[in-house]
């Protein structure tokens, strides 16, 4: 089974609903791991009456560094990594083991399909929080509106094995709290040979959209950007389009970019990027 890892921080009543979801839309029964930030809403009574395996912190660590502490605590072959905004569609695990049985060995990165009221890769509005949150409607129409497997997206839900997770050290706490630190990772795999990196159609999310780093007063954005150029010496913009190829059809494993004009004008472009960036 997979054990999932979900990070959240102040956030219970749409963590209840993503809790929800697992419960009523899961095909097997999954291992779940929290980790609480702060947890003064009342998360981590609520996780410990309901004996959730879990890990905590007093104040808000991050994104990273919430992840890789619940990460030790998994049991299970594979990490799935969700946020605690999401709605899980159903029988979205069935769609995920399908597609881990079809392939050859654990060198992949799985992520799913967001459904997102603004956004996301589909674009459709089943409510903007909990109070207009049209969950009836979804689980009608969700098998009706599709984009299509897609190459090297790096969002969230993602799944990969623990030996990999393992391999690459989890996610990389300089990115801390979290912005820049899903192409980073993807960067640590790619670098250890993964090649597959595909987005299911059919393993579908409803988003909410980062709720928690719409709480500005509780929430500093990192210099992720600058963190991931200065440590990779390209931009995550020129990763995601040379190397990941995001949100194109899938069509098989990538291979490494083609030294086109395109690509050299945009790899002399970020080396500049880098020298000037401090």
């Amino acid at each position: 089974m997979i054990s999932i890892v979900i990070p959240t921080y102040n956030n219970l009543d749409y963590l209840k609903l993503c809790l929800k979801s697992l419960k009523q839309n899961s095909i097997f029964d999954h291992e779940i791991i929290l980790h609480i930030n702060d947890g003064s809403d009342g998360t981590l009574n609520f996780a410990i009456n309901n004996n959730y395996k879990h890990t905590s912190s007093q104040k808000n660590i991050g994104l990273c560094s919430s992840i890789n502490k619940a990460a030790k605590l998994v049991s299970n072959e594979y990490i799935l990594y969700s946020h605690d905004d999401m709605y899980f569609c159903p029988e979205w695990d069935k769609v995920l083991f399908s597609e881990v049985y079809s392939l050859k060995d654990d060198k992949f990165y799985l992520s799913g399909t967001m459904i997102e009221s603004n956004s996301g890769h589909i674009v459709h509005d089943f409510g903007i929080d909990l109070k207009s949150f049209k969950e009836n409607e979804l689980l009608k129409k969700y098998k009706d509106i599709n984009f299509y497997d897609h190459q090297g997206s790096h969002f969230a839900p993602h799944l990969v094995s623990k030996r990999m997770w393992n391999l690459v050290g989890g996610f990389s706490e300089e990115f801390n709290p979290g912005i820049a630190s899903d192409p980073d990772f993807n960067m640590k795999l790619w670098k250890q040979g993964v090649r597959i990196f595909k987005g299911l159609n059919d393993f579908k999310v409803y988003h909410f959209g980062s709720l928690t780093t719409r709480k500005k007063k509780n929430f500093i954005q990192n210099r992720g950007d600058k963190t991931f150029l200065k440590k990779w010496g390209i931009t995550t913009k020129f990763f995601k389009k040379y190397y990941l190829r995001s949100k194109t059809k899938y069509n098989g494993p990538l291979n490494d970019p083609k030294l086109t004009i395109g690509y050299i004008v945009g790899l002399i472009s970020c080396k500049i990027q880098s020298i000037f960036t401090f």
